[in-house]
């Protein structure tokens, strides 16, 4: 069996992810065409964190959320997520910089304890719990179906306006549905439509966000 000669590129560690946006646009080819301006970048993250460029198709995006958003971290909004790991992930000195904090509430014992009286998710609870703050609000769910809903229920009702939701649940029970609640509220959103998300995207887009204000790594 004859060897196969495996070609390596010549990256410099410090230009990967760089080289790695470049080849995204390439391969993209007449996509980028199509991409809504304001929110290539937001798309882009999410291949580069999947290497799935669905994303491209499937990122949903309410008018003029990303200039909505950018004024809400400017104006110190938090961003509450529905797992530690999405949590983890958001650049959290960054966004300080504007005021706000990350914050996650699924480990929280006051949390546990309503869950399993009232036979709901934690993450139903986390809503709640963030929508009692004083404070300017952005959402990002990466995991739960049960939180999207929660916040729709919550939205319909008037207990809490948020300043973004980010509905990027990945799964199949309800996860699909509970994204399209999302979007028929007057909420400002980004959604990514079917099954595919998780706790990582909800971070990265996140993060585009927050590199868009400080004009860092905007390939």
């Amino acid at each position: 069996m004859s060897e196969v000669k495996i070609e390596l590129e010549n990256v410099k560690p410090m230009d990967i992810e760089k080289r790695s946006f470049e080849i995204i646009t390439e391969e993209l080819g007449e996509k980028n065409r199509l991409l809504i301006p304001g929110t290539e970048l937001i798309v882009k993250r999410c291949i580069h964190t999947s290497a799935d460029f669905d994303y491209a198709d499937n990122l949903c995006f309410s008018e003029n959320v990303v200039e909505k958003a950018l004024d809400a971290i400017r104006g110190g909004a938090s961003i509450v997520t529905d797992t530690h790991m999405a949590h983890s992930g958001i650049n959290k000195h960054t966004l300080a910089r504007y005021g706000g904090e990350a914050l996650c509430f699924m480990s929280d014992p006051d949390v546990a304890e309503e869950a399993k009286k009232r036979g709901v998710t934690r993450a139903a609870v986390c809503m709640e719990k963030a929508a009692r703050l004083d404070r300017k609000l952005i959402f990002a769910v990466g995991n739960a179906p049960t939180a999207l809903v929660r916040l729709y229920e919550m939205i319909e009702n008037g207990t809490v306006k948020p300043e973004l939701i980010i509905g990027v649940p990945v799964g199949f029970v309800n996860v699909v549905q509970s994204k399209e609640l999302i979007m028929q509220t007057d909420v400002p959103y980004i959604v990514a439509r079917g099954r595919k998300g998780g706790s990582n995207i909800a971070a990265c887009i996140c993060n585009a966000l927050l590199y868009m204000l400080s004009s860092d790594r905007g390939y």
